[in-house]
């Protein structure tokens, strides 16, 4: 049965699932443009890896739907400390399995990946774990992601004020790193990633005042360096946490918070550029 998300993103439907997994079943939301998508996109919220759920990013994933002309699947996946790495990496991977399965049967281009701050990291590990399995995306959409666990970069105190804190992000990097986390093949940060090239072309966003700006540019400018694709924007006067603010018709070109998701949606949209082409929910997750 599916719903509609009213009033800012009228246009989009929504269903609860789970995914099946190799362990377990991953809690998702799909939300789908009513009049048909053009491609899938698996996203993972923010929260500093230990916090965060797919309701308290109900909107925003709704609005990017609509955005972006893509099915979106918010990832309920796995938090630290009860679950560190790779415990929300491989639930996002689960469900990007999933989504690829949906995109060929449908007919579509390869599915993509992405993610705000906490979640724009585990999703830029999905793209290198994807990249080394031989197994193409579409793209990967990166909305102010950290990516130093030490938080040594400038911008971490250049502003008065400045959040996330160096301290609670670095406490939080060494409680996600930690335990099963050990000893895992799996990457927690593509800066722990020597080669980085051949990924997914990348749509990466952040703004001046974000205290993890520092690390988004130097991936930015390491993904340049490898010869990889690349959309990159630094949105003047925004802060950290942006995804979650709404978005104004008109305002894309602006700064401030509401230009970040309709930037990402435009963006993401010309990499999918036909036409919608599956309408309606899918009727299981399984």
């Amino acid at each position: 049965m599916s719903k509609s998300e009213a009033p800012r993103a009228r246009a989009v439907e929504w269903q609860p699932g789970h995914i099946r997994g190799a362990t377990h079943d991953v809690p998702v939301r799909v939300f789908r443009p009513s009049a048909g998508h053009s491609g899938w996109l698996v996203w993972a919220h923010g929260g500093s890896w230990h916090g965060g759920s797919v309701a308290g990013w109900h909107r925003p994933c709704a609005d990017l739907s609509r955005l972006s002309g893509c099915a979106v699947v918010s990832v309920e996946y796995r938090l630290a400390p009860d679950d560190p790495h790779p415990a929300a990496l491989n639930d996002v991977l689960t469900a990007l399995d999933w989504a690829q399965r949906k995109s060929e049967q449908e007919g579509l281009p390869a599915a993509s990946v992405g993610g705000d701050s906490a979640g724009g990291t585990v999703a830029a590990c999905a793209a290198v774990v994807r990249r080394d399995q031989g197994r193409p995306l579409t793209a990967q959409v990166l909305a102010y992601p950290p990516f130093d666990p030490s938080c040594r970069a400038p911008s971490y105190t250049r502003y008065e004020g400045n959040f996330p804190t160096r301290e609670g992000l670095a406490g939080a990097w060494r409680s996600y790193r930690s335990g099963a986390s050990k000893g895992s093949a799996l990457p927690s940060t593509p800066f722990e990633v020597d080669d980085l090239s051949g990924l997914a072309p990348a749509i990466l966003g952040v703004g001046e005042f974000d205290a993890v700006a520092d690390d988004v540019r130097q991936y930015a400018d390491r993904l340049r360096e490898a010869g990889n694709d690349l959309e990159f924007q630094e949105f003047p006067q925004m802060a950290h946490g942006a995804f979650l603010q709404p978005s104004a018709p008109g305002r894309s070109r602006a700064g401030g918070p509401s230009a970040l998701r309709p930037w990402l949606g435009a963006a993401l949209r010309r990499r999918y550029p036909s036409a919608a082409a599956a309408p309606g929910l899918a009727e299981s997750t399984g």
